[in-house]
């Protein structure tokens, strides 16, 4: 048989109060004296009382949960270990909270302003992260038109109106491009990220400044979707090239894990014939063969930093930005020093 649960009648029956002083009480408003909002504190505590979240959002108006909407493929999202991690970060700070998250995947920008303007509407959360920032993101006069509270996912181009939490991941493409470089690469490639998406741009951009600097080529880059598949074809795209690249760049390790097989396919050493380099650190990058060069970031961490960050907007109206540790190279086995131009061109015959 099941223990029923005390209730705000149980306590106040116990405190010999009336139901509504223990409300006043609970909920820390005016109107009831030190000594007795203390007796009422205590006969809870005792009784084992917890709040009930739908019963304190009729209250107060407050849902106690946080949305994020995500609009990228369900199978992107599936087979990326980032996003996972990220929400496990936001999950961790939101239960210390006793918040819930509300996540919506969705397939194109209607879907997203649909969902903003219900999740809004409906009263279902008390602010949102945003997430894939883009460039002339309509998003931002949406959520300020519903007034919903936002904190971004890196810093938006020319806003300060907004909160962000971000790490630097201009440093870490810029790092792998030079550790390949030292190791006698010209031929580098870069496949990218989808471009609307200011990280992906970021990278792309990131990639070319540091091969310009280099005083290298910078223009062979295939954009994708950020998918393994994309990242794939991508590989096999610039393998197929009249000169292909004897190292490539890429902006996920789902691409490069993926670029990886394909490489290993067509009987390529990895690294003695193609150099190959991720980002993001996750976890499977250090297991695969050869274990896998990447740039390291922490989502997991991201994700509480970006909770905390909304929870104090949405508790105090405002908030500071965030800006994490940069992304750094982590350098294993997948990198080598460049092939002699006889060797590696055996290797793609």
């Amino acid at each position: 048989m099941a223990i029923r649960k005390p209730t705000i009648t149980d306590v106040a029956r116990t405190a010999g109060v009336s139901k509504g002083l223990v409300s006043f009480a609970l909920n820390d408003k005016p109107g009831v004296s030190p000594e007795t909002r203390k007796r009422i504190l205590e006969v809870a505590g005792d009784l084992g009382w917890r709040p009930s979240l739908s019963a304190r959002s009729l209250s107060t108006r407050t849902s106690f949960a946080l949305g994020l909407v995500i609009r990228r493929k369900a199978e992107v999202i599936s087979a990326d270990p980032f996003f996972p991690a990220f929400i496990a970060g936001v999950e961790s700070a939101l239960t210390e909270e006793g918040r819930a998250l509300v996540l919506s995947v969705v397939p194109d920008a209607e879907a997203e302003l649909r969902t903003y303007r219900t999740l809004a509407g409906d009263n279902r959360v008390d602010g949102v992260f945003l997430t894939d920032l883009r460039e002339n993101d309509e998003r931002f006069a949406v959520l300020a038109d519903l007034g919903l509270p936002a904190v971004a996912l890196g810093h938006p181009t020319g806003r300060d109106d907004m909160p962000f939490v971000q790490v630097d991941d201009t440093h870490g493409i810029a790092s792998a491009v030079e550790h390949l470089v030292s190791l006698g690469h010209s031929r580098i490639a870069h496949v990218a990220g989808d471009p609307m998406m200011m990280h992906g741009g970021r990278r792309r951009s990131s990639f070319d400044e540091a091969m310009r600097e280099a005083g290298l080529d910078p223009s062979l880059v295939i954009d994708t979707d950020f998918s393994a598949s994309n990242g794939a074809d991508a590989t096999k795209r610039l393998l197929d090239n009249s000169h292909p690249p004897t190292a490539i760049v890429y902006a996920n390790d789902p691409m490069a894990i993926a670029g990886l097989g394909v490489a290993q396919q067509r009987g390529l050493r990895v690294p003695a014939d193609l150099s190959i380099t991720g980002f993001d650190g996750t976890d499977i990058s250090g297991y695969v063969f050869p274990a896998l060069t990447t740039i390291t970031s922490d989502p997991v961490e991201w994700g509480m930093v970006a909770a905390r960050t909304l929870l104090e907007l949405i508790g105090s109206g405002s908030a500071e930005s965030v800006e994490l540790p940069p992304a750094s190279l982590l350098i294993r086995a997948s990198t080598g020093p460049a092939p002699s131009d006889s060797g590696h061109h055996a290797a793609h015959r």
